[in-house]
């Protein structure tokens, strides 16, 4: 059986939470399609070429502690503005949207540009400050030297960035079914995709 549910949003509003958790409760295969776009910052990092990285990448080989740095996180908002780079990574995504069994990849552009034809099209949004306020107490739970209006601010650019791109912006898609997570519990946002999910598997 093939079925593929696409998740987008900014970055802290929950989503990749949500979509684990969907994953898990439908036995579905997910992808954090933003991993992919961290590896190949980290790789600018590093001083490797954006696409040549791109098309070179192994999810298997991922060290996701060392993708989720603020730094990488810049890096990546900036490599997923270039529109070669993009397009390495649009056949990895596809493919893996239609395996067997279902799958869930959650990202920027999935209900827009990688699966305009998904049968669930999730659009996870929160206020800039709440997930300003969630993403400053990851890092800073981590030890990372990081104050509240650094992150907001961090927040907001990559708002701007990844919505005023001119390839793939983020927005929601047309038919997808937005999930504002401002005053959600996890819970409460999960249980809101379940019940979208299992309605359009009854269609």
């Amino acid at each position: 059986m093939k079925f593929a549910v696409a998740i987008d949003g900014p970055a802290a509003a929950g989503k990749g939470t949500v979509s684990k958790a969907v994953a898990r409760h439908f036995g579905f295969a997910h992808l954090d399609t933003g991993l992919l776009y961290r590896a190949v910052g980290q790789g600018v990092l590093r001083g490797d070429d954006p696409v040549s990285v791109a098309q070179s990448l192994d999810p298997k080989q991922f060290d996701e502690a060392a993708l989720r740095t603020p730094q990488v996180a810049q890096a990546a908002s900036r490599v997923a503005t270039m529109a070669d780079v993009r397009t390495a990574l649009l056949d990895f995504q596809r493919n893996f949207a239609a395996q067997d069994g279902g799958a869930v990849l959650d990202g920027r552009d999935i209900g827009t540009v990688i699966l305009p034809d998904a049968q669930v099209k999730l659009f996870v949004t929160a206020s800039a400050e709440v997930r300003a306020e969630r993403r400053y107490l990851e890092l800073a739970g981590k030890g990372m030297d990081v104050t509240r209006a650094g992150v907001l601010a961090d927040v907001k650019a990559r708002d701007d960035r990844d919505s005023s791109r001119a390839t793939a912006p983020l927005v929601a898609a047309v038919d997808a079914v937005r999930i504002d997570t401002s005053a959600l519990t996890i819970d409460a946002a999960v249980a809101q995709a379940i019940a979208v999910i299992e309605k359009a598997k009854r269609r």
